[in-house]
């Protein structure tokens, strides 16, 4: 019986069990790297971080879209203040901003100004604590 045991738990390691997905972003000062939540559909993309009291220091959502595209953000509903990275088809940081919670309208527009792939979001001011700048290398590990 403790044979069949090892051989499960041996077997369960080697699987990896998928794991949470995670961005990698290569700074000046190393590697950073952020568990997330992906938002790949339009029902995810839309919702977002909306109605969300908190977010872990460490963590955030990556918005992935199919192609390039130049829509600004919003913070409609969002209560927690965002920091915000926009990256383009190869990964590399092309804006960044930081975005504050609107429970009402109007509700401000954050534009990246640039076309982009997709927008990573955490808790406002992570980026600057992480060294993280425009031109950075970022990529999504699922």
């Amino acid at each position: 019986m403790r044979g069949c045991a090892l051989a499960l738990l041996v077997l369960c390691a080697a699987c990896g069990g998928g794991g949470q997905p995670s961005v990698s972003i290569d700074t000046a000062g190393g590697e950073i790297t952020v568990p997330v939540e992906v938002a790949d559909t339009p029902a995810r993309r839309e919702r977002g971080l909306m109605g969300r009291e908190s977010l872990a220091s460490d963590a955030g959502m990556v918005f992935v879209f199919a192609r390039d595209t130049n829509d600004a953000f919003w913070m409609k509903d969002t209560l927690i203040p965002l920091s915000i990275a926009f990256y383009d088809h190869q990964g590399r940081i092309v804006s960044l901003l930081d975005m504050e919670p609107c429970r009402a309208e109007p509700c401000p527009l954050y534009s990246p100004g640039a076309f982009y792939r997709g927008a990573l979001e955490v808790n406002r001011g992570a980026f600057a604590r992480w060294g993280v700048r425009v031109g950075d290398q970022l990529r999504l590990e699922q």
